[in-house]
């Protein structure tokens, strides 16, 4: 069944086309990610789905008694409105009832004939365990205060408001620009499993590739003012966008020479017989179209001198932070060491913000102290931009830091031609910066960080309104970037690319190292509450004594000598590991390298369990 259609749409900004004559349909139990790069128009073509705007050219429709949900990037509403009125709105007819319901039995003057008629309506649309619903889905979105007034909320909080009203309306077409901005790491597996796990109709923009991969069944991207889908995963889309691109190439390197030879024939022939090959004057313009297309493509480019990192990076002892009775870091003792690429992982309130804060001295500890090494200089994103000046022109930004930029190899490049590296053309580096879109002022905000040469970067939620190919340059940076790195960020694929340590923040300003990605903690976590959930067999205390056995002395000296060997295994894994991200094209050495580290993870594997079992008898 037919859900939505869209015919032939058109859309122009600034005497530039965003798209023109593209169609598309949603059938019912599509789930359909739009991917495309900044400024592609994903945005403009769901606002014109859901009627926000009016197309230029094209009709939308909606089958008959379809309800459409949609979520938007900033949702507004009057400030003086409520959460739990923004979620029991009106046109939730269910939210409606429900209201109604509770309203009459806490009014002593309702008549029999009046709740009569509200019972029946609650029976009518199976509305008994609604209020259930909404506590399920209100606090895993972490939407806490039901009374707090919308003005009163942050960005974050007004956007889960939304999608718990979304979610709540349980409408049969869901569309969605960015859903997971602003959700923390459990808001959104479990908003991906709940997306995933039901019958619902589902068209979104994302660049989180995880999320993408687990809810999706399908990949449409909007690729210079055109339509391409996919049926399959993000694998599947990078294998076949790559196929298409190779062909689009070749189509228009052919359709170029081929007009040389039509413009030839086009100057040549005589007017009187202009008419006889109308059919081939046209087929010149379609060519003429074919072989204007631009198959440039702008990437950006991250290539910056780093500031030399001596011994001592930065120590932090005994350090806490409140706030009232709230405490966000409690007596946390950390060194951080060259090349730390640690991960922060926790729910939103929880303390990272403030923990970022307090590395970049952005704000003091209560207690404790921070010690800083001489050669540390500290590059430190953040999820708002109020370090850029609203009436500045771009290129003043950059100008006020410095007039030429050293990059990697020591040469240096003015800032007008840094700029363009970072997709800033010249005649947009004279745009004032209140102007940008929400990507630009990212984009400027990073340049700005990477100019001043940091060894030390400090990114809160980097990845929000960034595209997939913008991430995937950033990625390739950070991979290769040498100094620490101190990372937090919903998005799962990303952190998973790049740290190898996390920090759980639990609460209560308890902080919790863990060895490894995200990835591995959530695997380690499922491990755990499966053991917890198994019932233990109570042993006999004699059984249990007898079990024990001494360590002998030989055994005493394998225990003591396993931690230096794990250890040199760990490095020599590290160092083979490099050896394969080096850029070796050799087939042959590749597989030796695989083969190497396989062996090696095996030894690691079977010493660490050796480690463990000798550790359990000693103590």
């Amino acid at each position: 069944m037919n859900f939505l259609s869209a015919e032939s749409l058109s859309k122009s900004f600034n005497d530039r086309w965003l798209f023109k004559d593209i169609t598309l349909g949603i059938s019912q139990g599509d789930k359909m990610a739009l991917v495309g790069e900044n400024g592609a128009g994903k945005s403009t073509l769901l606002k014109i789905l859901i009627g926000q705007i009016p197309p230029d050219q094209g009709v939308v429709s909606v089958r008959d008694g379809i309800k459409l949900g949609y979520l938007v990037q900033q949702p507004q509403v009057p400030g003086h409105l409520t959460i739990n009125e923004i979620i029991f709105d009106k046109n939730n007819k269910v939210a409606t009832v429900v209201k109604d319901y509770e309203t009459c039995i806490h009014d002593p003057h309702t008549s029999p004939e009046r709740m009569q008629h509200v019972l029946e309506l609650m029976e009518e649309f199976k509305a008994w365990d609604y209020d259930a619903k909404v506590h399920t889905i209100t606090s895993k979105l972490g939407v806490e205060d039901l009374e707090q007034k919308f003005e009163e909320l942050s960005g974050g909080q007004r956007k889960r408001v939304f999608l718990a009203q979304m979610l709540l309306a349980e409408p049969d077409l869901i569309i969605m620009d960015e859903p997971t901005n602003h959700l923390d790491l459990q808001a959104i597996e479990w908003l991906e499993s709940y997306l995933s796990g039901q019958q619902i109709t589902l068209l979104m923009v994302t660049h989180d590739r995880y999320f993408l991969d687990n809810v999706a069944n399908e990949i449409i991207e909007l690729d210079r003012g055109k339509l391409f889908r996919y049926k399959g995963n993000y694998a599947y889309f990078l294998e076949k966008k790559s196929e298409r691109e190779e062909m689009l190439k070749t189509e228009v390197g052919k359709a170029r020479q081929l007009l040389k030879k039509e413009l030839e024939w086009m100057r040549k022939q005589p007017r009187a017989r202009g008419t006889k090959a109308k059919y081939r004057i046209e087929a010149f313009y379609d060519l003429q179209d074919k072989a204007s297309v631009n198959l440039k493509k702008d990437r950006l480019e991250l290539d910056i001198q780093e500031a030399r990192q001596g011994g001592k990076v930065l120590e932090l002892h005994h350090v806490s932070k409140s706030y009232g009775a709230a405490k966000m870091v409690d007596n946390f003792s950390y060194i951080f060491k060259k090349k730390d690429r640690i991960g922060i992982v926790g729910k939103n309130g929880v303390g990272k913000s403030t923990f970022l804060d307090l590395i970049t001295g952005a704000s003091k500890p209560d207690s404790g102290e921070l010690i800083p090494g001489v050669t540390t200089k500290v590059g430190y994103f953040t999820q708002e931009v109020e370090d850029l000046n609203p009436n500045h022109r771009v290129i003043e930004e950059v100008k006020e830091i410095a007039e030429y930029i050293t990059m990697a190899d020591g040469t240096q490049i003015s800032a007008s031609k840094f700029l363009e590296t970072f997709l800033f053309p010249p005649e947009k580096q004279y745009n004032i910066v209140e102007k940008l879109s929400g990507g630009e002022k990212k984009r400027l905000q990073l340049l700005k960080i990477l100019v001043k040469n940091p060894n030390f970067l400090v990114l809160d939620e980097p990845t929000n309104d960034f595209d997939i190919d913008t991430l995937n340059v950033l990625e390739d940076f950070l991979e290769k970037f040498n100094g620490c790195l101190l990372l937090v960020s919903h998005d799962r694929y990303f952190m998973d690319h790049l740290v190898d340590q996390l920090f759980i923040f639990e609460g209560d300003g308890k902080i919790k190292p863990f060895n490894g990605n995200y990835s591995d903690y959530r695997t380690w976590v499922e491990e755990e509450e499966e053991v917890k959930s198994k019932p233990v067999a109570a042993k006999p205390m004699k059984e249990e004594k007898s079990s024990r056995k001494k360590l002998s002395f030989k055994e005493k000296q394998e225990f003591d000598q396993l931690q230096d060997e794990i250890k040199k295994l760990e490095q020599k894994k590290e160092e083979l590991s490099q050896g394969l991200n080096s850029g070796i094209t050799d087939h042959e050495k590749l597989q030796a390298l695989a083969a190497q580290i396989k062996q090696t993870n095996e030894l690691i594997d079977e010493k660490t369990l050796r480690w463990l079992e000798l550790s359990e008898a000693l103590s």
